[in-house]
């Protein structure tokens, strides 16, 4: 079998090399598994004949990107096949008189915005991991980040895909057109699949043009809870920012000690971006000024020199790795770490999640894209402790709870993969069915990512990348 598929790659482009296994057993989450074999498929066909000869023998594949993913989407946990789509990285057409762009699931994200740069346009949904992720890996979970607000989310972007079911055939879906009345949106139900429907060969996205200007404000507060609630003010001014990003004060700890940002030694602080004509981002910030203080902030500091602006952005993004730094006993794992929320339910749900880590005995930093309801929160555990994994489950339990009885959801960008599966499966209840009938009519033999999503069954502290045993 591993003669038969190396054939269709060729020897550059297939390793069973055990280091390479390894490596492949990762993506950024908490689990690992090996595969059996690794291939970087060029072209549309040769993905196409690695799925005709693994549905024949039943060999579980995995598509991955950039492994930048926190959920464990691209964790083998079947073994079989790991598919690298990072070969498959051309730019293969721009066309800002139709506002689209062509391109393979391997393209970095911001490699393609480099490219529409010259242009004028962007492609704008902002993962955190916008220097790594692919946008195949995007479409795959439905990637968005910080200005999903004002710009939404992967979703909203992608017209059409090529994309190869589990048999090898080759489909196309969706248009090169903006608007689309023509059948089923086929292309919408494979984005947020997780490679478990098909595997994308080509993206076909909507681009936006860059705005004219923008302003960032840093605004101090002496509590999580009017955080939160300067958030939902924003929104109800009416006024909708590019951008509110959330952080408390362990993350702000955590970031100044290893970044030396310079934030405002605080209990929480709002990054707040407009974008736009340069009129109408004066107006907004003078606006914004004026809620922040209305609802009590102890101070707030606003710039628009682009390098202050990508300082404290960096900052932002840091706080996943700089809360491994918070103390030296601890790890920053991603459990529940990617919920949404009605925005006015911010101030409460985030409170609800101090006294949850309080209950629990966990430490546990709380951050997020507030600006539309998506918080993060990230749990410092001792990987070597069985209590502190225990005490993190319970308390991550408890996390999505609180976030479903506000009528929230468990995952707001960075899709299920294992460490949600349990969580969704209760969200979802109502249409775990339907789910299990489309995967089989597509994947009967179910080799694609399989055991993921609604397949998921019993705890999610298992497949640990930890030395250490799984405590389940």
């Amino acid at each position: 079998m591993l003669a038969q598929i190396r054939s269709i790659v060729g020897e550059k482009n297939f390793s069973t090399r055990i280091a390479d296994l390894y490596t492949y057993g990762f993506d950024a989450s908490i689990h690992h598994r090996t595969p059996d074999v690794v291939v970087q498929p060029r072209t549309t066909e040769q993905v196409s004949r690695i799925l005709r000869f693994a549905n024949e023998n039943r060999i579980p594949v995995l598509a991955r990107g950039g492994g930048t993913g926190l959920c464990g989407s691209a964790v083998p946990i079947k073994g079989g096949i790991v598919m690298d789509m990072t070969k498959m990285n051309q730019i293969k057409e721009i066309r800002v008189e139709d506002l689209y762009c062509v391109v393979g699931p391997g393209v970095i994200y911001d490699k393609l915005n480099e490219a529409l740069a010259p242009y004028g346009f962007f492609f704008p949904p902002t993962p955190g991991s916008g220097e790594a992720c692919t946008i195949g890996g995007m479409v795959a979970t439905n990637a968005s980040g910080m200005r999903a607000i004002k710009y939404g989310a992967t979703r909203d972007y992608v017209l059409g895909l090529e994309v190869v079911l589990a048999n090898g055939e080759v489909i196309r879906t969706g248009t090169r057109t903006i608007k689309n009345s023509s059948g089923y949106q086929l292309e919408r139900l494979f984005v947020g699949s997780e490679g478990t429907l098909g595997i994308i060969t080509e993206v076909t996205l909507r681009i936006a043009p860059k705005p004219k200007k923008s302003a960032m404000a840093v605004a101090a507060f002496d509590s999580l809870e009017k955080a939160g609630r300067c958030v939902s003010a924003i929104i109800a001014k009416p006024l909708i920012p590019s951008a509110i990003e959330l952080m408390d004060r362990i993350c702000i700890k955590a970031v100044n000690k290893t970044m030396h940002v310079g934030f405002p030694d605080c209990e929480a602080l709002c990054l707040i971006e407009v974008d736009g004509d340069p009129k109408v981002v004066e107006d907004e910030v003078k606006e914004v000024h004026t809620i922040c203080k209305e609802i009590g902030a102890i101070s707030v500091e606003f710039s628009t020199d682009p390098k202050q602006m990508a300082k404290w952005t960096a900052g932002r993004k840091a706080v996943l790795p700089a809360l491994s730094r918070y103390g030296d006993e601890y790890v920053s794992v991603s459990l529940a770490d990617d919920m949404s929320v009605p925005i006015s339910k911010i101030p409460e749900t985030v409170v609800a999640f101090q006294k949850i880590a309080e209950r629990n005995n966990v430490i546990v930093g709380t951050y997020g894209h507030a600006a539309d309801g998506n918080l993060h929160t990230k749990m410092l555990l001792n990987p070597l402790s069985e209590e502190s994994w225990k005490n993190g489950e319970k308390a991550v339990a408890e996390i999505f709870e609180a976030v479903i009885a506000v009528g929230g959801t468990v995952t707001g960008e960075h899709g299920v993969g294992i460490s949600k599966a349990p969580y969704m499966k209760k969200e979802r209840e109502s249409i775990l069915g339907v789910m299990k009938a489309i995967k089989q009519t597509l994947d009967p033999n179910n080799i694609l990512n399989p055991g993921k999503l609604m397949e998921w069954e019993g705890s999610i502290i298992r497949y640990l990348r930890y030395p250490c045993r799984d405590f389940a």
